[in-house]
Formats: C-alpha cells, sequence, structure tokens
C-alpha cells in the first residue's frame, strides 16, 4: 500500500461517519438491510428551529468563547513563567497547572460546588464560566509553553535593550511569535468548554443549559434522527468559530504589524 492509498482510506474513515450522520438527520428510520433510507423526515430541522434550541446554542458559544478569552489571558504569562524563568516552588506550580488532568474534576467539582453556593456563584453564567476554565488551563499553559520554549526571551531583551516598554514589547515582538500558539490554545479551549457537560450541569443546576446537556440525552435514549442533527450542527459550528478565532487573532496581528511598519 502506497501513501496516495493510505491518505485515500484515512481520509475514508473520516468522512464516512460525517455521510452517516447526515444521512440520519433526513430520516427517522434506517432499518437493515437496506443501503439507504426509504423515507425522508425534516423533523430534527423541525425540532432544531424552535427558538428555544438556538437560544440554548449562543448560550454555549458565548461560554466557551469567554472561556477561551479568559484562558488565554491567565495561561500567556503562566507559560512564559514555568518556561522560561526559575523560582521557588516552580514544580509544584507546574503540577498544580497540570492537576486538572491528574486528578478527574469528576471526583471534586461536588466539593467546588459547595464553596460556588457559599460564593453565590453556583447556577449562575460566571460559575460555568469558572469551572470550564480549570480543564482548558493545562493544555492551554502546554501549547503556549511550547512555543516559548522555541522563540525564548532573546527577542524581547533585544526589543527592551533598544527602549521598548513591556507593553510594546508585548504587542510588536512577543505577541507575533507566540500566535501560533494562541492560536492552537484558543481553539483546544474552545472546543474542551463548548463540549463540557457534567460539569456545567453541576453548576449551572440547570439554570445554564447548553449544548451537549440538550444532546446527550437524545443521544442516550436513541434518537438517532435528532442526535444526528445536533452532532453536525455542534461540529459545523465548532470548525466556524475556530476559523472565526483564527481569523480574528491573525487580523488584528496583521493590522498592528501594518501600522508599525
Amino acid at each position: 500500500m502506497n501513501k496516495k492509498n493510505i491518505i485515500d482510506f484515512a481520509i475514508m474513515i473520516l468522512i464516512a461517519p460525517l455521510l452517516m450522520l447526515c444521512i440520519w438527520s433526513f430520516t427517522n428510520s434506517w432499518p437493515f438491510p437496506y443501503m439507504f433510507p426509504k423515507k425522508i423526515s425534516l423533523r430534527g430541522f423541525e425540532y432544531l428551529l424552535i427558538g428555544g434550541n438556538l437560544q440554548i446554542l449562543l448560550v454555549s458559544v458565548t461560554v466557551a468563547i469567554v472561556t477561551t478569552f479568559i484562558t488565554i489571558i491567565i495561561s500567556v504569562p503562566a507559560a512564559k513563567a514555568i518556561t522560561l524563568y526559575e523560582f521557588k516552588g516552580k514544580k509544584f506550580f507546574e503540577l498544580l497547572i497540570i492537576s486538572p488532568i491528574i486528578v478527574p474534576l469528576i471526583s471534586i467539582v461536588m466539593g467546588v460546588h459547595i464553596t460556588f453556593i457559599k460564593l453565590g456563584l453556583a447556577n449562575t453564567m460566571a460559575g460555568v464560566i469558572i469551572i470550564n476554565i480549570l480543564p482548558c488551563i493545562p493544555y492551554a499553559v502546554r501549547i503556549i509553553g511550547d512555543v516559548y520554549k522555541i522563540v525564548g526571551d532573546k527577542f524581547e531583551m533585544q526589543a527592551k535593550m533598544l527602549g521598548a516598554d513591556r507593553y510594546n514589547t508585548f504587542k510588536y515582538v512577543t505577541f507575533p511569535l507566540i500566535l501560533p500558539g494562541i492560536i492552537g490554545a484558543a481553539s483546544m479551549s474552545f472546543i474542551i468548554s463548548f463540549s463540557q457537560y457534567f460539569l456545567v450541569l453541576i453548576i449551572g443546576g440547570g439554570n445554564i443549559v447548553t449544548y451537549p446537556i440538550v444532546m446527550f440525552p437524545y443521544i442516550q435514549s436513541g434518537d438517532r434522527t435528532i442526535s444526528a442533527l445536533y452532532s453536525m450542527v455542534f461540529l459545523i459550528v465548532s470548525i466556524i468559530v475556530l476559523i472565526l478565532i483564527e481569523w480574528g487573532v491573525k487580523h488584528r496581528y496583521n493590522r498592528e504589524k501594518s501600522f508599525f511598519d
């Protein structure tokens, strides 16, 4: 098997599940041994276009975008400090940052929920965003930290020696260098936040309803039509937002670069 055949086989494996989802989105039943469904149904689209579902989708995207933005703000200085600097307790902070990966959040979410109740954050949008940040931080710090390992801090030092302040050094030197890491970390953070189910269910308390909370019951109940349609919308929205994030970051960078030039 040559390289082209391997690539074609890989593409087929990726496309086949998506094709199945598309077909199931337009039918109520697809019994064996028929190769194609016998009846076309728009029941899933009629349900999806209900105003409440669109509002839930908007809430999910808003929570994921805000979570991503805050995660990047936290992760950039954290990744720089852990990657480039030596300080007392560095190993402890490295372990603390990756702890959401090592320790499943399910095991501590009940304690977090009690704390959020005392702080007035339970059943609120702010509480959901905060709990969504926790699983995003380790991945964002790791991705941006890997970029910092490559670029180092020599260019920042040169800019400061030439008289640039911290703001301009980050804006015109550091930011362009770590831009690929920021885009990668933002994409990962959005996907993680957008797909959260259990954490949002517990902390949101049913007041904050996101897309996975609505989608998973249909998957578990075996309603393949609505499940397939929800999955397609979930995938399409994720791809669109990720493209917009990459375009927005690059557009801002190119605009500032042109102004600087």
